[in-house]
């Protein structure tokens, strides 16, 4: 008797571990082929994306660094059609993590949830319609990854909002800051003389993106 009293708590725990496994092997396949379809989807449409979009390189830039500091709580100011939104929602599901996007015109904003919709990637993803002026400030966070790609001239105030719902060890992007537009010398200024942010610019593309991560 006590013989089969050991072996039946070990033939659970077999089949413990082959649930588990098999549940694994599920989860990898449908991340596997997740990646195929948006790996293609963004290869196709590579020159495709204009309407105030990231080049491509400026996209893989931001999944990579999301996904190599595993973030799981993303914002992004300025959706556009969608381009930058794929590119951040797909390293969100790699993550287990969520992103809320926030855009103010809304023929854009229907063409990127249709993107994401297709793509298999709409669930990771909060769209939020609206003034990103007002809208920053009522979001509560906490946020460990942020992305700025809306107007300029509002970047510092962005930042400013945004500070206060950011980890520490989270990083806060912006975009075009290798370009000569109004109210990006001024956030330059702002974000290298920041005693709480380490910035450094990422040159991937003419564009740049401004990297500050939170001490």
């Amino acid at each position: 008797m006590k013989t089969i009293s050991l072996i039946k708590p070990a033939l659970l725990g077999v089949l413990a571990f082959g649930l588990t496994t098999g549940c694994a092997a599920q989860t990898t396949d449908a991340q596997t082929e997740l990646d195929k379809r948006i790996e293609q989807f963004l290869t196709e449409k590579r020159e495709a994306w204009h309407d105030l979009n990231v080049p491509y390189e400026d996209g893989r830039v931001l999944h990579d660094l999301i996904v190599n500091n595993k973030y799981q709580s993303a914002l992004e100011i300025g959706t556009s059609t969608g381009h930058s939104t794929v590119w951040i929602a797909w390293a969100l599901s790699k993550t287990g993590g969520k992103l809320v996007t926030i855009e103010i015109d809304e023929n854009r904003q229907r063409e990127a949830i249709k993107n994401l919709k297709a793509l298999g990637l709409a669930d990771i993803v909060d769209f939020r319609l609206g003034d990103a002026h007002q809208l920053v400030k009522t979001l509560k966070g906490p946020f460990d990854f942020v992305f700025s790609d809306a107007d300029k001239d509002w970047y510092i105030q962005y930042f400013k909002d945004v500070d206060p719902k950011l980890r520490a060890g989270g990083t806060f992007t912006a975009h075009n800051v290798l370009q000569s537009i109004n109210g990006i010398p001024a956030y330059m200024d702002f974000v290298n003389s920041h005693p709480g942010y380490e910035t450094t610019v990422n040159r991937s593309s003419d564009s740049g993106i401004a990297i500050s991560r939170k001490k």
